[in-house]
């Protein structure tokens, strides 16, 4: 993967051209000083309109009813709130945006959703509805540090002296829907054909999905024919859409092929193999045609479509106790986490064999 391929997937750039088929957003360029707050250890909301949602805190109360009071918290309060930040000019961007935008939005930076931190929102979701609540979910956020970070660790071109961050960090809102999981799906395009589609969502069995399978395949094969075939920049990434009750299809995300991109229900093997055996019966086509023909080679008769076909094959949710959003988390051989899994496999057979 190159670095360029994981440029072109930052919401800046593709969505001013795919606007039109996507949820309605508003691109903000974040200043460096809320950059370095996102990235310090101070869990302070930068904002005068905090989230109404958070519980205040109960000061400590004397025995006679009153609130204790200490001279040096008095002597140094006044110096702690004037080191507190503030970011006025980008708070009144964001609360504009949110009005404009319906008067609740999702929050996102190039690439990365906050999705890890939606525990400490009382919706348990990424509604947000005023700047404090955008930066509460971005602070309490470990997945948006990829972002920050941690952009180019998988680019085969990645320079030695480079700090893993893009040139420009922007905030994007998206318009706030109540979007249903199970019809989010993500859809593996390799050298301009379209190889594979599958839920994008794969912690749970969705019984609605099986009796769709076929109208879904159809609508997200449309889509990708109609409205992207031609016109992203790059011949092999994934892309992401969501599905609506009447087969409207709106699009979500690109990502880079391979990578920090998760194959999900397919394995990039798989999807290689997939792309192989398109192209030799292209190539097949080809050859039998008739000098001067007409005629052309025959599409694929039908995208491969994966969904949970039944309780007993959901995947595992790792994010949930990783705190590391689904797409970054590597499971291959090697990696931090098959060691672990390894180990802990070693373990259970020492207790068993204990017992």
């Amino acid at each position: 993967m190159k670095e360029v391929e994981v440029l072109d997937c930052q919401v800046q750039q593709w969505y001013p051209r795919f606007k039109s088929v996507s949820i309605a957003t508003e691109i903000h360029r974040l200043p460096e000083a809320f950059v370095s707050h996102l990235l310090d250890g101070d869990f302070f909301v930068p904002s005068s309109d905090l989230p109404s949602r958070l519980v205040p805190e109960i000061p400590e109360l004397q025995a006679d009813g009153y609130e204790k009071w200490d001279e040096e918290d008095e002597e140094d309060g006044g110096e702690q709130q004037q080191q507190q930040p503030s970011f006025p000019e980008l708070e009144a961007e964001v609360e504009a945006s949110i009005r404009r935008l319906g008067g609740a939005v999702m929050p996102k930076l190039n690439w990365s959703a906050p999705k890890d931190a939606t525990w400490i929102s009382s919706s348990k979701n990424l509604k947000c509805q005023s700047f404090g609540d955008v930066s509460l979910l971005l602070k309490a956020s470990d997945s948006i540090v990829h972002d920050l970070c941690h952009a180019f660790d998988n680019c085969d071109d990645k320079p030695s002296s480079s700090t893993g961050r893009p040139e420009e960090l922007v905030l994007a809102l998206r318009k706030w829907y109540d979007l249903r999981p199970e019809m989010e799906f993500r859809a593996f395009v390799r050298r301009g054909a379209l190889l594979g589609i599958c839920q994008r969502e794969v912690t749970g069995f969705y019984s609605s999905l099986v009796s769709s399978k076929d109208s879904l395949r159809t609508a997200i094969s449309g889509f990708f024919e109609n409205s992207l075939l031609g016109k992203f920049e790059l011949e092999s990434y994934t892309f992401d859409v969501y599905v609506t009750k009447d087969l409207r299809v709106k699009l979500l995300d690109f990502n880079p092929w391979e990578g920090s991109t998760l194959p999900l229900l397919f394995s990039w093997e798989e999807l290689e193999a997939i792309g192989d055996g398109l192209k030799s019966k292209t190539l097949s086509s080809l050859g039998s045609l008739t000098i001067g023909s007409d005629e052309l080679p025959a599409k694929p008769t039908s995208v491969e479509f994966r969904i949970i076909e039944r309780e007993g094959l959901v995947q595992p949710n790792l994010t949930a106790t990783s705190g590391v959003p689904l797409d970054y988390l590597d499971t291959g051989p090697g990696s931090a986490w098959d060691v672990f899994f390894r180990r802990t496999e070693d373990e259970l057979k020492n207790q068993a064999s204990e017992e």
